[in-house]
């Protein structure tokens, strides 16, 4: 697999969508807009888009014409607690295409920690021991997700205290970072984010929107901001 971590490596700043919904014409706006790569959801409950996503055999139909859209990083958070993380279902992630999986620390169970044929990565909450950060790359994996905004902050301006903890995560993961829009980020925060070290904004529920004419708005202008800063 490893094309998320062949795209990390090879630009300064990637964009990644997480999907408000498993949709495949939200997947096609959001590819057509200047989306690097995508990220779906099962098993978990989605607090941004209010969204609760079911099993696998749900989606599966709609997980291979996501797919068929693009040759890019595919990625999955696969289930919402280490109770839902299923190893007949994980199995079958990537033979469906799956490159990576995205779960929280707390919610990874130790079976997802080798043979799954994807690239791991894994999330950090606010509540998150950071100083643990650093022996992540120990285990293989190939990225962090910095969560650590609140869920009662969702959808308030980004700052600069904001910043600085994320600044503290690139300094101790070692490992590429990857940045969720938990705040709501606007154009004007694509250049000091890619200036912290963030090597991917993951755009989720709280900048696209759940349709496709915010979504396309959305990620156009991030692209654009992207683009200019690269």
């Amino acid at each position: 697999m490893a094309r998320l971590q062949n795209i990390l490596n090879s630009r300064k700043l990637t964009l990644i969508v997480s999907l408000p919904a498993n949709d495949a014409a939200l997947a096609r706006a959001a590819l057509e807009e200047g989306a690097d790569g995508l990220k779906a959801h099962m098993n978990v409950g989605h607090r941004a888009s209010g969204n609760r996503f079911g099993d696998l055999d749900e989606y599966e139909m709609t997980f291979r014409e996501i797919r068929g859209l693009f040759e890019g990083p595919l990625g999955i958070v696969p289930a919402g607690s280490a109770e839902e993380a299923k190893p007949e279902e994980i199995r079958r992630l990537a033979p469906l295409g799956f490159d990576f999986y995205s779960i929280y620390a707390h919610h990874l169970p130790s079976f997802m920690l080798h043979g799954t044929g994807l690239d791991r990565t894994f999330a950090v909450n606010e509540h998150s021991d950071l100083s643990l950060l650093s022996s992540a790359s120990h285990y293989g994996f190939a990225a962090v997700e910095a969560s650590i905004v609140p869920g009662a902050e969702y959808g308030t301006p980004l700052t600069f205290a904001d910043v600085l903890k994320y600044r503290r995560i690139v300094e101790q993961a070692g490992i590429p970072v990857l940045l969720p829009s938990q705040r709501k980020l606007v154009p004007d925060d694509v250049r000091v984010l890619g200036d912290t070290g963030i090597k991917a904004i993951m755009l989720g529920a709280i900048v696209v929107g759940k349709t496709e004419e915010t979504m396309r708005r959305a990620v156009a202008d991030i692209r654009n901001a992207i683009d200019r800063w690269n």
